[in-house]
């Protein structure tokens, strides 16, 4: 009990010094583009009902923008050894998302809403619509001019990543090592290509794949196995969350607890008395998860913003303006 009232507690107190970090403000658009929220909301709805796999797209898109250059569409620039040429993001989607939003709003509302707003707002409301949160965030992101492949692997976290390599990165951004264990529970949701986490098993002499990392649970070890044999396809996938893949809840933690988290990063969350303890709390209340879910993404959605006379904002999030 105690530990919860201590995470609450920072979750509260968070609340007021990130609400205007960086000059973003709540209701930006209000004056200028006055139903940009809606619209945007509105497209992440339709395209979710037409694809399930888009809320958890949509999420992992904002993670992997965020943490390379900052919140600033980085991610959706496309050309020679931009951000989206490197390994790590080939497999990242929910990018036609944006760009109908992002074309809806152009129409509407020229030059005046970002790619990087859309992409926060995007992975917001995805949240919402999977049954998590609705976070309300301060919008006012401008688009940057910079996306180099070269400046990726440096920054996202990898699936064989250990306890000190995730804290060291997520330091960097200014988030604590409570954030990590929150927005480690963005795994409730979206899919994990094979290769995510098969430095788990090791493949033997008759070509099957065998377990070698014990801290997997067994049964659940052969599940996969089943859905990632040798001779998967490169784009065969399987949902990070067995149990409930599709709802933002709290059973990500669960799953934890009974050694059934996908990647080895996600494991990696059980092997400190302090981590161990947030997974225990956050599995026994999602409650408590979702309030502190809202401040953590409000801090992720906050990092390296540009904003004022920094960047543009795109015509399409494709392509600078230049």
């Amino acid at each position: 009990m105690e530990t919860r009232r201590v995470i609450l507690s920072i979750a509260v107190s968070s609340l007021f010094v990130f609400s205007f970090v960086d000059g973003l403000s709540f209701n930006f658009y209000a004056a200028s583009c006055p139903s940009a929220e809606f619209i945007i909301r509105d497209i992440v709805t339709s395209s979710s009902s037409n694809d399930p796999s888009i809320p958890g797209k949509l999420l992992r898109l904002v993670f992997h923008d965020c943490f390379v250059e900052g919140c600033d569409a980085s991610l959706m620039l496309i050309g020679n050894n931009t951000e989206q040429t490197d390994p790590g993001n080939r497999s990242v989607g929910g990018y036609s998302v944006i760009e109908s939003a992002k074309k809806v709003l152009e129409m509407l509302c020229p030059e005046t809403v970002s790619c990087a707003d859309i992409i926060a707002l995007a992975a917001r409301d995805a949240v919402g619509i999977a049954g998590g949160p609705m976070v309300q965030i301060p919008t006012g992101r401008r688009d940057g001019m910079v996306s180099l492949a070269s400046n990726v692997r440096p920054n996202i976290v990898d699936t064989s990543f250990t306890m000190d390599e995730m804290v060291k990165l997520f330091t960097s951004k200014g988030l604590s090592v409570l954030d990590l264990v929150i927005l480690s529970g963005a795994h409730t949701i979206g899919v994990a290509h094979c290769n995510a986490f098969r430095g788990r098993f090791q493949e033997d002499t008759k070509g099957r794949f065998t377990l070698i990392d014990k801290t997997l649970d067994s049964n659940y070890a052969v599940e996969l196995m089943k859905q990632c044999p040798v001779s998967a396809m490169a784009s065969a996938t399987v949902n990070n969350d067995p149990e409930t893949p599709m709802v933002f809840d709290n059973q990500y933690y669960r799953n934890l607890l009974v050694h059934k988290g996908l990647f080895q990063s996600d494991s990696a969350l059980l092997n400190e008395n302090s981590t161990r303890t947030m997974v225990k709390d956050f599995a026994n209340n999602q409650e408590l998860f979702f309030v502190n879910w809202s401040q953590a993404f409000l801090k992720l959605t906050s990092v390296g913003v540009k904003t004022g006379n920094e960047g543009e904002i795109r015509r399409t999030c494709a392509s600078t303006n230049a």
